[in-house]
């Protein structure tokens, strides 16, 4: 039986990528995302586009609803869409950081609790959710999107021992430097947030260093991701967690056994 996989972030990087791998290895892919356009060039690899805003409950109940319509269950559910606003925190507003949770956490649970009782119902499932190394530690002027991921970590960990009974895996991805618009589009966050402010001169250094960094053949490609996410949706007893890319294994493990002052201060040059 072909599997079914609902994607979601569909339209750029990891998961663009990923749709495409798991589709040319037999997978029945939907990809979702706010811009169906941006998506028009997965139809030629069979992937179907599918309209989702994760912040709306009629959007995620609507894009569950088509899958299941079409195919009768959903084996296997990737939680890809998210953002990086990053700013100090004293410049971000609640506002903004209220909606990073919307996108990050709200949502992603949201979209999870729409798809599980089929997984339930079929007594199989995966749930991936790509958190992030950082995740896992923090660096300056990312308080607010560390703090979604510090949390989608807890969420999975506990969702993984709720659902274990149920036949349903689920399983963290925790990137680290991937060659993504994303990092773009946190320094253009963190330039915008900090104008005119206290942390001016140091937001733009911080930008400055993210915008070199993106800019380089430095970060991994999107396609290491692209070959975990297939490795999960193929392993029979996928492990918690798959730490990959740039720069996550080392700086996770130096996070671990360094004092934290002494990891501040590595962390602090790195950025």
């Amino acid at each position: 039986m072909t599997k079914v996989v609902l994607l979601t972030g569909a339209s750029s990087g990891i998961g663009h990528q990923t749709a495409q791998s798991l589709a040319q290895n037999g997978y029945k892919v939907y990809g979702a995302a706010r811009r169906v356009k941006s998506m028009e060039d997965l139809n030629a690899a069979g992937i179907v586009p599918i309209q989702l805003d994760i912040t709306l409950e009629d959007s995620i109940q609507a894009a569950v609803k088509e899958v299941i319509d079409r195919e009768g269950r959903i084996d296997i559910l990737i939680n890809n869409a998210g953002y990086g606003s990053y700013g100090a925190v004293e410049d971000v507003t609640i506002e903004e950081a209220k909606r990073q949770f919307e996108v990050n956490l709200f949502g992603l649970a949201e979209l999870t609790k729409a798809v599980l009782p089929y997984m339930r119902a079929q007594k199989s499932g995966k749930i991936i959710n790509v958190s992030s190394m950082g995740g896992r530690l923090t660096t300056k002027f990312g308080a607010w999107y560390h703090a979604t991921k510090y949390a989608l970590e807890a969420f999975s960990d506990a969702l993984r021992l709720e659902t274990k009974a149920f036949g349903i895996d689920v399983i963290l991805v925790e990137p680290g430097g991937i060659k993504t618009p994303w990092g773009f589009i946190a320094a253009d966050n963190l330039r915008k947030s900090a104008q005119g402010g206290a942390y001016e001169q140091q937001a733009r250094k911080t930008a400055d260093s993210m915008t070199r960094q993106y800019s380089s053949n430095l970060l991994s490609s999107p396609k290491v991701i692209a070959k975990t996410m297939l490795k999960i949706a193929n392993a029979k007893h996928p492990k918690a967690r798959y730490l990959v890319g740039f720069g996550a294994k080392p700086f996770v493990f130096l996070h671990t056994i360094l004092p934290t002052r002494a990891f501040d201060f590595i962390i602090s040059k790195a950025s």
